[in-house]
Formats: structure tokens, C-alpha cells, sequence
């Protein structure tokens, strides 16, 4: 499920009274607080509807460990858990433990909402995924745990591939571009060899950060854009020359539909999370008679400079909100929902782990091989204090838009955005 970095009207607000709640209490480590007699768990329905046991194997092993202690558990939807945290952060009615989307980590860390935790107390924490592991993290303190991953793929049809002499799923990117010049002319211009939507800014930050560029750089206490560095620049050139020999669509449109339009049968490529392939070929979104199903295949996408293309994690973590009165309790029960074991129900549920060592006998699987090498290498979006207005400002949007449709060059649109990035990224 892809998760944008939420507005939080609320994030204000639910700070008050927060700096008194003794924020700097790490895990296991606050010799005042009382045995706990209660512990609520807040999580998504995907555990609730996937792997029940998980949780109550993580239920067990606390109530081992304090006796008579009563575990509540809520369930939501990505967008009614964050307007319910929102609203009782505030509160001293907080849960425990909360699950976050790995992008909605941010705002929470900046305004205090979060309890540092110590990561040598969960398991695997030296292996964690560098794209979780940077989402939990602020200022170099850890304030979640990684939960579990999802890598982004490049899924195409083989079928197509074939009638224009292309056999072998490509492995380079000088392979990958001689294939899609060959599929573009056998389709002619109505048809996308790659159906990549312009305003798609997490695939154009990779081809970024192949180039060895990146959206901004921390100095000291602040926060630079680097969108206009030659290293930046590069990688923004490559991104543009795939969009312009190859993407045939609306170049106005995000990502968000994808899987929809793939499913219509009017391009052979696209590079998104694992699950688009799979869901284009869904029959209710499925318009090929059945082709997808039996013709998709997914691999790991190459870059430019040689190397697998840099990707942007989804995921999930799990932390505890700094007004709870049960936080060591709380990283108990996380650390037993996220170690080595509960780590293998979530494998086996289609999932990736939270960490490197679990993830290595995943590339030996032809079936989880591409998405579990894919997660290998991986970005972070800036954790800057002004972070969530640069989003909210649709500043990398407007910029690739602009560059796709040829309002500007690569040279201009990156200098602007880094002057408009500039101007937002330090203030909170």
C-alpha cells in the first residue's frame, strides 16, 4: 500500500503538555514507572485480517511476563488510525503502541509525539533495513521499529517482449533500453514501452540517487536542497530521456492509478511497488482478456551507473507515544512482534522483513527473489524538520511535470526547486 506523508492538521495541537511527559524515557529504562495493568495496541487491519496468531503470540509472551496485565487491540484503515491519533495525542487516552506508515514517521519525531527508544533492546536492530531504519530515526535517536517492507519492481510483459525479439528479462540498463527501443517501434507511438507517470517522484529520486545525487543534504544544524548538483542533475537527464522515448501517456498524472492504466493493456513496463503488477491483473482491472495473469513477470531494476536501482521502501513501523505509562511493556511486546520468528509469519504472509539477515534467503527464491534484492539498496526522504512542507507543496511534482513536458530544463527546474525546497525544508 503506498502512503504519502499525511497533512496532520493535528500535529499541533497534540503536543501540548508533551515536553512534560517525560520524553526523554527510553525503553526499558524508566526506573519510575509502575508495573503495567493494561496495554493497547493500536495496528492496521492488515494484521488483524493476515496474521492474527502473530499478535496473539506476541499477547502471550507479555502476559508470561506480567501476569493478570489486560492487552486491548484496535484495528483501522491507514487514513481513520491517523485522524484518531491526531485526535487523543493529546489526550493521556494514548495507545502503547502504534502502527505508522514508514512516511508518516516524520511529523511525529519532529514534534516530540514519539518515545526515543534504545534499539540494542529489539532484535535484528543491527540489521534493519537501511530505508526503515532511516524512518524511525530523528536526530540520531531511534523512535520506531521496523515491522516489515515493501520493495518497488519493474513488472513487464513477456508476451509483448517476444514479438519484437526481446527473450530474456534485461539485467542491465544498456539491456533494458535496447529492449524498450525495440518494443516502442514494433508498438508505434500510441503505446508505452514503459508507462511512467511524470509527477512519479519517488522513481525519479532514485534515478537521483544512482547518480549519487539526492533531494537535500544536512550541514550542521541545516538542511540543503542538492536537486541542482551535477551528481543530481545526471541522474534527473537519465530519469527524463527514459520518460521521453518511452512514456506515451498523460504526463500531467501520478502514480496513483497505475496499476489501473497497466491493466488496460497500452504498455509493456512499469516500475512501481511489488503489488501493482499483481493487481493489474486482477479481472476487475484486467482489460487484456487475461493476458497479464499469464504473461507478467517482475525483476529488479537496473540503473544507470550499473548497479540495481536505488529504491523507496514501503513499510511499516511500530512506536510507542511518549504520554504512554506502559513503555517498556510496550517495547517488550514490539520487540516480540517484530524478532526473528514473527519475522518469518510475515515472510510467509508475502511480506518482506525488517532486516538484511532474513532478507538474504529471499533472493534465492525465484518468487521473492526480485523484490527482496530490490530492497537491498534503498533512500530516505530527508528527515528535516521542514520535510512535510516541501510534500505538501507538491515541489518535486511540479518540477519533474514541468521537466517531462518540457516548460524547462533539467538545469532550471532543479535550481528552482531547490530555491523552493530551500525556503520550506528548516522550518517545522
Amino acid at each position: 500500500m503506498k502512503r504519502q506523508l499525511i497533512a496532520a492538521v493535528g500535529v499541533a495541537a497534540m503536543v501540548v503538555g508533551l515536553a512534560a511527559c517525560g520524553s526523554d524515557a527510553k525503553s526499558g529504562g524508566d526506573a519510575k514507572e509502575a508495573a503495567p495493568t493494561a496495554l493497547t495496541v493500536w495496528l492496521t487491519v492488515d494484521a488483524q485480517q493476515n496474521w492474527p496468531d502473530l499478535v496473539k503470540s506476541a499477547d502471550d509472551a507479555i502476559t508470561a511476563k506480567y501476569p493478570g496485565i489486560k492487552i486491548n487491540h484496535e484495528y483501522y484503515g491507514w487514513k481513520d488510525k491517523n485522524t484518531k491519533l491526531d485526535s487523543v495525542l493529546a489526550t493521556d487516552a494514548v495507545p502503547d503502541v502504534v502502527e505508522m506508515g514508514n512516511t508518516e514517521m516524520l511529523p511525529y519525531m519532529i514534534k516530540g509525539a514519539l518515545a526515543p527508544l534504545d534499539a540494542s533492546k529489539f532484535e535484528n536492530s543491527g540489521a534493519w533495513l537501511d530505508g526503515l531504519k532511516a524512518s524511525a530515526t530523528y536526530n540520531g535517536k531511534t523512535y520506531g521499529v521496523p515491522y516489515y517492507a515493501g520493495a518497488r519492481v519493474a513488472t513487464w510483459r513477456k508476451d509483448i517482449a517476444a514479438d519484437a525479439g526481446v527473450t530474456a528479462v534485461p539485467t542491465t540498463y544498456a539491456d533494458l533500453t535496447a529492449a524498450l527501443d525495440k518494443i516502442q517501434a514494433k508498438q508505434g507511438d500510441k503505446f508505452s514501452a514503459w508507462y511512467q507517470p511524470s509527477r512519479d517522484w519517488y522513481t525519479a529520486m532514485s534515478f537521483v540517487t544512482d547518480a549519487g545525487g539526492s533531494i537535500a543534504k544536512q550541514d550542521g544544524d541545516k538542511w540543503k536542497a542538492t536537486l541542482s548538483s551535477p551528481e543530481s542533475v545526471k541522474g534527473l537527464t537519465a530519469w527524463k530521456d527514459a520518460l521521453g522515448k518511452y512514456m506515451k501517456g498523460d504526463l500531467t498524472k501520478d502514480d496513483a492509478d497505475r496499476y489501473i492504466v497497466y491493466g488496460l493493456g497500452s504498455s509493456n513496463m512499469i516500475y512501481g511497488s511489488g503489488w501493482e503488477g499483481g493487481s493489474a491483473a486482477d479481472p476487475k482491472f484486467d482489460k487484456t482478456g487475461g493476458k497479464l495473469k499469464e504473461n507478467i513477470v517482475s525483476f529488479v531494476m537496473p540503473g544507470p551507473s550499473g548497479k540495481n536501482l536505488s529504491t523507496f521502501l514501503g513499510g511499516s513501523d511500530l512506536a510507542v507515544p511518549v504520554k504512554s505509562k506502559a513503555k517498556t511493556a510496550a517495547s517488550e511486546w514490539i520487540n516480540a512482534f517484530t524478532n526473528s520468528k514473527a519475522q518469518e509469519v510475515l515472510i510467509k504472509a508475502g511480506n518482506l522483513p525488517n532486516n538484511k539477515t532474513q532478507l538474504a534467503p529471499l533472493k534465492a527464491d525465484p518468487k521473492t527473489a526480485p523484490t527482496a534484492t530490490a530492497a537491498e539498496i534503498s533512500w530516505f526522504v530527508p528527515t528535516a524538520p521542514g520535510w512535510l512542507q516541501v510534500e505538501k507543496a507538491n515541489v518535486l511534482q511540479n518540477a519533474l511535470q514541468d521537466i517531462a513536458q518540457g516548460k524547462k530544463t533539467v538545469e532550471a527546474a532543479a535550481k528552482d526547486a531547490d530555491t523552493a525546497i530551500d525556503g520550506l525544508i528548516n522550518k517545522a
